[in-house]
């Protein structure tokens, strides 16, 4: 009963006639003073191409083309992660994997609870802090983090110290995955599918995303008790720790930064073929992203969403003291922070 119409969604079904009733649901879900002129004058033009578009580049044949397929490698990359990252491996498993190594069904069943409220616990922070923080670089600082603990949780397994003395030390791992994957990578899993795909392929984009994940994570419920029969618990451990490198390495190769992108802007980007990652390194300033917020003006800056999608891997790594920074307010404005675009030395 509260969830409006979308502004786009208005526009393209109604045209010019859906504008007016476009202006009314951005006036109420955009902060007061700001700038709507130009965010409905991207949904004229939007409007505008989807009518010169084909009916071959809509839908499913539309997913051929080849500017849609970098989004569509990330989206279902970013999937696969998600599953491949050992996160249905420990809800799903961890309390017989802890009881059948020694565990008291109390104590895996005490633990299922906490890695759940964890679960949950750091999805919410993750959405608060997610526009601030970027999401490209809340993946890159998690991710490794996750990876770690896995490492670590494997080492107590092969090494014989997955024993009662040990409990605390790995329910700090198992607890510690969480924290670092549900806050990082398994975000993503699900915003990426929203934002990166341009709207006349998102339906069939955003199924073939869906459907690569439930298919890794059918292959995984299907194979994990087997690995671990063949290779035995610490090991399992160690080969999903890889995963998570592996996904590291994904992020940091193929998904740009889309943090204060409108989805036009990022369908513009994928059609000029500027939809990748870094090969620059800008700088770390105060200064404000203002593609997705008004500036003090009420106006919107006029460069905003022009420049390449791209952060070098030094801005991912300097993300820890930023968050605190904003935490703290000493760089908060009251608008999404943000770093510069990078541009050729």
């Amino acid at each position: 009963m509260r969830l409006p119409e979308s502004p786009r969604w208005l526009v393209l079904r109604h045209g010019r006639v859906g504008v007016d009733e476009a202006a009314r649901v951005l006036e109420d879900i955009r902060p007061d003073g700001y700038d709507i002129s130009s965010e409905l004058e991207e949904f004229v033009a939007l409007e505008g191409r989807q009518q010169r578009t084909s009916r071959r580049n809509r839908g499913w044949s539309g997913l051929w083309q080849p500017w849609v397929r970098p989004a569509l490698v990330v989206g279902c990359g970013i999937a696969v992660f998600t599953q491949l990252s050992g996160i249905e491996m420990i809800i799903y498993y961890a309390p017989t994997i802890l009881t059948d190594n020694g565990f008291s069904t109390t104590t895996a069943l005490s633990v299922s609870v906490a890695l759940g409220m964890t679960y949950l616990v750091m999805m919410v922070v993750g959405l608060v802090i997610v526009d601030k923080v970027g999401r490209r670089r809340l993946t890159l600082v998690m991710v490794p983090g996750a990876a770690v603990s896995l490492f670590a949780l494997g080492a107590f397994f092969i090494t014989g110290h997955a024993t009662r003395d040990y409990v605390p030390s790995i329910v700090a791992c198992l607890l510690a995955f969480m924290f670092f994957n549900a806050g990082g990578l398994q975000l993503m899993g699900w915003l990426t599918g929203s934002e990166i795909y341009p709207l006349s392929v998102r339906a069939a984009a955003t199924s073939v995303q869906s459907a690569t994940l439930w298919s890794t994570n059918l292959l995984i419920t299907l194979t994990l008790l087997t690995m671990i029969s063949i290779f035995g618990v610490g090991q399992v451990f160690w080969i999903y720790g890889m995963f998570n490198v592996a996904a590291w390495l994904f992020v940091w190769r193929r998904m740009p930064e889309l943090t204060g992108h409108s989805l036009e802007d990022i369908e513009r980007h994928l059609k000029s073929g500027k939809f990748r990652p870094p090969r620059l390194r800008p700088r770390l300033t105060r200064t404000t992203w203002q593609s997705a917020a008004p500036n003090r003006s009420g106006g919107r800056n006029a460069e905003s969403g022009r420049g390449t999608l791209q952060l070098s891997l030094a801005d991912e790594l300097i993300a820890v003291p930023a968050v605190v920074r904003i935490w703290s307010g000493s760089w908060w404005t009251g608008q999404a922070t943000s770093f510069p675009r990078s541009s050729r030395r």
